[in-house]
């Protein structure tokens, strides 16, 4: 694993599969911050409301109810959406930004957990200054929470319209040297199994190094059995460059001498 440059991560898993994710800034982060703070004060305030009716019974026991939802739902909101949102807060699923491992592991809930109960560090003396001095020095972006529980923020790419050229673009497909496989390959599959294929690929960013292998290991896996191509064209290939294969022989445009109908698929278009 290295930098590339100061505002992008590279990961390189022991599957040989690169990724390159976009780290947030101090500035988008507390962008992100300040639309939770939004919300946790929304939930407070609604919240007091209720503790106030204890006030008719004891003024001690609404003061200590305050307090005491104050600090759950400061702490507990972050845990639990990023818990829930798998690395996300409101506001950061609003500004597109993830909390991950650092290596690229799935995150666990220690680390939820841990980064959270430091904000309140991160937050002294006020307006997150300490976080934000430690975002700014640090090279991965990181507060002090994100270095205690081993975690970073990353940027999710904003998902279009899927180009072809684009998502295909310098890959080179052996099974095009197999015209009659993939034309077999385009009769076998049905529609829903051409676009999980395809689906799988377009939000490939999206997903944690780790959960993008198992997902394309499964993809492959399934694909393999329906029309198996010679070994010497699948021996050495990651199982990602496989299902990306599969994707060009379904959906590219028609070359000379491969099959013009993609069977069925034109449907799932």
């Amino acid at each position: 694993m290295h930098h590339a440059k100061t505002n992008i991560l590279t990961i390189k898993t022991p599957e040989g599969i690169v990724f390159s994710l976009g780290l947030a800034g101090p500035v988008v982060r507390f962008m992100a911050w300040s639309v939770d703070m939004a919300s946790i004060a929304v939930i407070i305030c609604v919240l007091n409301f209720f503790f106030g009716l204890l006030g008719i019974i004891s003024r001690d026991l609404a003061v200590a109810a305050n307090l005491l939802g104050y600090f759950v739902i400061s702490i507990g909101y972050g845990i639990f959406t990023e818990w829930y949102w798998q690395g996300q807060t409101l506001g950061k699923r609003l500004l597109r930004l993830r909390v991950m491992d650092e290596q690229g592991l799935r995150l666990q809930i220690s680390q939820i957990i841990v980064r959270n109960l430091l904000r309140f560090v991160d937050g002294l003396p006020a307006f997150y200054c300490v976080g934000g001095l430690a975002c700014l020095i640090s090279r991965r972006a990181q507060r002090l929470g994100d270095f205690a529980a081993n975690t970073i923020v990353v940027r999710s790419p904003r998902i279009d319209v899927p180009d072809l050229d684009q998502l295909l673009e310098g890959k080179y497909n052996s099974f095009g040297d197999y015209p009659h496989l993939e034309a077999r390959l385009r009769q076998r599959l049905t529609p829903r199994a051409a676009q999980m294929a395809l689906q799988a690929l377009v939000r490939r960013d999206e997903l944690i190094p780790q959960a993008r292998v198992e997902l394309f290991r499964d993809l492959a896996s399934y694909f393999k059995p329906i029309v198996e191509f010679p070994p010497e064209v699948t021996d050495g290939i990651s199982d990602e460059q496989y299902v990306r294969n599969v994707v060009d022989a379904l959906f590219r445009p028609a070359a000379p001498g491969r099959s013009v109908r993609a069977s069925g698929l034109e449907d799932s278009r």
